[in-house]
C-alpha cells in the first residue's frame, strides 16, 4: 500500500522540524513542498533528500459538493489531486505543510488519500517553543517597512518614533494602575512594537537588528545573574541587588557621580524616586519608616509657614518627602498617584452625574 506522510510544522517556524519528523522524512521516497520558497528546502538540500515542489495548476479543478461544503477552492483541489497522484507513483511520499496551507486543504488531502486507499500518517510537531509569535511580529514589521509596505512606516526614524515609545509606556502604566489583564496585555504589545520597529529601522540602516537587541539583553541578564547561571550564591533579594549593582559598576567604570545613568528628562515623581534610591545605596537615606514620617510632617509644617517666595521650594521638599515615605512603605509613588487620580476622576464624574438637572431643550445624547 502506498503511504502518505503529512509533516506538521509551526506556521512561524516552518523550517524547524523535531527529530521524529526528520526520521519520518528519511523513510520516504520523495518529499513534497507546497512552495519553492519554503524554508525547509535548504535543509533538504543539505540532507541530500529528494524533494519536489507542487506545480502551479494549469487550470482550476472541478469541485465536488464535499469540496464546496469543506471550503476547498479549485486551485486547492488541483494541488490535492497532484499530491495524491504523485503518491500513487511511489511507495512513500512526505508532504510538509507550509504557513499557507489552510485547514480545508489539509482535510481534503487526507480524505482524497484515504479514498485512493493510501495509508495516511500524520507527524505532529508537538509543543511549539514559546516566542514563535514574536517572529510573526518581526516579519510583519519587515513587510511594513518594505518597498510594498506602508508609506508612513517607511518614513519613520528613531527620532520621529521617540515620542510614541514614551506614550506607550505611559499607557502601559495606566493599564497596570487599572489592573485589567487584557489592557496590560494590549499595552505590552504596543510597547513591544516600538522595540521591533526601532530594530527594523536599524536593520534597514545596517547598524544592528532585532537579534542583536535580544542577544544584548540576554547576555546582560546572564551576566548579572551569576547566582542562576554560575556558581555565585544569593539566598535573598537584597544580595541579588547588591551583586547586580557591583556588576553594573564594573561594566560602567567611567561613571563618577552616584547619580550617573539616571535619566534627568523623566517626569519629576519617578526622577525623585530614582535619585533617592541611588542615594540610599550610598548610605544617604532616612533611618526607618518613623523617620520618613517625621520628615513629611516637618516638610508640611514648612509649607504652612512659607511665604510667597518660599512656597515652590517647600512644596518641592514636601513632595520629595512623600516619595521617600512611599519607598519606605514599599509603594510605587507613581502608580499610587495615578490610581488616586483615577479614583478622584470617577468620584467627580459620579457626583456630577447625580446632581445634573436635565435640560429639556438640550437632552443628553443617547
Amino acid at each position: 500500500m502506498n503511504r502518505l506522510v503529512l509533516i506538521d510544522t509551526v506556521d512561524q517556524l516552518p523550517g524547524l522540524l523535531p527529530l521524529h519528523a526528520w526520521t519520518a522524512l528519511s523513510t520516504t521516497d520523495l518529499v513534497v513542498l507546497g512552495d519553492a520558497a519554503h524554508p525547509l528546502t535548504v535543509h533538504l538540500d543539505n540532507a541530500e533528500l529528494r524533494y519536489e515542489i507542487v506545480p502551479e495548476p494549469s487550470e482550476p479543478a472541478a469541485l465536488s459538493r464535499r469540496d464546496l461544503l469543506g471550503g476547498v477552492d479549485p486551485l486547492q483541489r488541483a494541488r490535492v489531486s497532484w499530491i495524491v497522484d504523485r503518491t500513487l507513483e511511489v511507495d512513500a511520499l512526505a508532504y510538509v505543510y507550509g504557513p499557507a496551507d489552510i485547514e480545508a486543504f489539509t482535510r481534503a488531502l487526507g480524505l482524497e488519500a484515504a479514498r485512493n486507499e493510501i495509508e495516511v500518517e500524520v507527524v505532529y510537531f508537538g509543543v511549539a517553543p514559546k516566542g514563535v509569535e514574536l517572529l510573526e511580529l518581526v516579519a510583519v514589521e519587515q513587510r511594513l517597512r518594505g518597498p510594498d509596505g506602508c508609506p508612513w512606516d517607511r518614513e519613520q526614524d528613531h527620532a520621529s518614533l521617540a515620542r510614541y515609545a514614551v506614550e506607550e509606556v505611559y499607557e502601559l502604566t495606566d493599564a497596570i494602575s487599572a489592573g485589567s489583564a487584557d489592557d496590560i496585555r494590549e499595552e505590552l504589545g504596543d510597547v513591544l512594537l516600538q522595540v521591533v520597529f526601532h530594530a527594523q529601522i536599524a536593520d534597514d540602516n545596517g547598524t544592528f537588528d532585532i537579534d542583536a537587541v535580544a542577544r544584548g539583553i540576554v547576555d546582560k541578564l546572564v551576566r548579572r545573574h551569576p547566582h542562576v547561571f554560575s556558581d555565585v550564591r544569593a539566598d535573598d533579594a537584597a544580595t541579588v541587588m547588591r551583586n547586580w549593582d557591583e556588576l553594573k559598576a564594573a561594566e560602567k567604570p567611567d561613571r563618577r557621580s552616584p547619580f550617573d545613568g539616571i535619566v534627568a528628562g523623566q517626569p519629576a515623581l519617578p526622577l525623585a524616586g530614582a535619585t533617592q534610591r541611588r542615594a540610599a545605596k550610598h548610605g544617604v537615606d532616612h533611618s526607618d519608616l518613623d523617620d520618613a514620617l517625621t520628615q513629611v510632617r516637618a516638610a508640611l509644617d514648612r509649607v504652612a509657614r512659607a511665604d510667597v517666595v518660599q512656597r515652590a521650594h517647600t512644596v518641592g521638599d514636601l513632595l520629595a518627602a512623600v516619595v521617600a515615605l512611599a519607598r519606605h512603605l514599599d509603594v510605587d509613588a507613581e502608580l499610587a498617584l495615578r490610581a488616586s487620580v483615577q479614583r478622584f476622576r470617577a468620584e467627580v464624574e459620579q457626583a456630577l452625574a447625580q446632581t445634573a438637572t436635565p435640560d429639556p431643550e438640550h437632552p443628553p445624547l443617547a
